[in-house]
């Protein structure tokens, strides 16, 4: 039987990295319109600073919350999670 908090979680995680990954659309088309000769303005250098903190945090949650479910479903080999562990994933 599904577990419907887990499913809940696994949805709820994926909007925000999807949220987080589409926030970062509209100061890339500021960056990409920028002339290579002149610098990225202090305001775009801000938001890039703000929304790829989000936009990593995002993911690392939703791979964490994946691993767990890997794990709890013993589909994910112990050298894997291993490395998961050192790479500061928690459950």
């Amino acid at each position: 039987m599904a577990d419907v908090t887990e499913l809940e979680a696994l949805k709820a995680s994926l909007r925000g990295a999807r949220n987080a990954a589409e926030a970062l659309s509209g100061v890339a088309g500021r960056v990409d319109a920028t002339d290579s000769h002149t610098d990225v303005s202090s305001g775009d250098l801000d938001d890039l600073q703000r929304l790829t903190l989000a936009n990593a945090i995002a993911a690392q949650a939703l791979r964490g919350l994946v691993e767990s479910m890997l794990k709890r479903r013993g589909k994910l080999d112990q050298d894997a999670a291993e490395e998961s562990d050192a790479a500061g994933i928690d459950e």
